[in-house]
């Protein structure tokens, strides 16, 4: 999340070492100065050429890194409610749904199959919400940028509904250094869910019951 734009001016930042906080025997590449969170220095491919490219790479990790976030719950969530919803409504409203779920409380994907039998319309709507979203970043980046230089902020869609963006330049720090370990655990977990029901055979909830079935606290919901 991010705050209105004319709140995000850019936090300082301490001036970076000469070396590279990740990999300290490298020198820290050119162009990571510091100036976002969470840059410790590591471009061991040369992908930040120059501060355009940083910027756009910096924009493209903080989008993934949300949407990955949202995965990682999803995912888990998805095998542990979508047949007990299915049989819920089936019951309740009469119809005859199938579970999203395969036989082994595996959620769709590209590795899994199964993402054919999800409707087009939901297809139709995750296409055209992430254009949009797409589209505004790069807005953001084109036309904020050119008009606050070094002020903006890559991610930065002036959402905050509930104010939890703080004012002090501190814990403004802090916040956008939370969100992008955040995201990017959750692009290695998205990434494991996915290599783990692959090579298991199974839903990651039940290759790991201690963690998404504490107690049979689940089952108890729906029983």
């Amino acid at each position: 999340m991010a705050p209105p734009s004319s709140a995000l001016a850019m936090v300082a930042t301490p001036t970076p070492g000469k070396y590279s906080q990740s990999l300290p025997f490298l020198r820290r590449p050119q162009h990571l100065t510091g100036q976002y969170a969470g840059d410790v220095g590591f471009d061991p491919l040369g992908l930040a050429s120059n501060p355009e490219q940083l910027t756009y790479y910096r924009e493209a990790e903080v989008k993934h890194g949300r949407i990955a976030m949202l995965a990682a719950a999803g995912w888990p969530l998805s095998e542990l409610f979508d047949r007990p919803l299915a049989n819920l409504v089936d019951e309740d409203f009469g119809l005859d749904l199938s579970p999203m779920v395969d036989g082994m409380d595996r959620a769709p994907s590209p590795f899994n199959g199964g993402m054919g039998a999800i409707s087009p319309l939901w297809w139709g709507f995750c296409l055209g919400l992430t254009a949009a979203i797409d589209l505004q970043g790069i807005r953001n980046s084109r036309y904020t940028g050119a008009d606050e230089g070094a002020d903006y902020l890559p991610g930065d869609y002036g959402f905050d509904p509930l104010g939890f963006y703080p004012a002090d330049e501190d814990g403004q720090r802090n916040m956008q250094l939370a969100e992008i370990k955040h995201g990017r655990l959750g692009m290695l977990a998205v990434a494991g869910f996915a290599a783990q029901e692959c090579v298991g055979g199974m839903g990651v909830v039940d290759e790991t019951p201690a963690f998404f079935h504490p107690f049979g606290l689940v089952e108890a919901l729906w029983n």
